[in-house]
């Protein structure tokens, strides 16, 4: 909005973005964790038969 084109904004030094990496990485890992306990939940409630089902 106000922002001119010369100026650098936010400048996060090298740790910082690696910090931030670390945390993204972290979140994604979280992520996936929870997702596949999702997963291993619903399998367990349904049973195993319903792996075995005609396509």
């Amino acid at each position: 909005m106000s922002e001119q084109p010369g100026e650098p904004g936010i400048v996060l030094t090298a740790e910082q973005k690696r910090r931030r990496r670390a945390r993204s990485i972290a979140l994604a890992l979280i992520l996936g964790a929870l997702v596949l306990l999702v997963y291993v939940v619903t399998i367990v409630k349904l049973g195993p038969g319903v792996l075995v089902r005609p396509l």
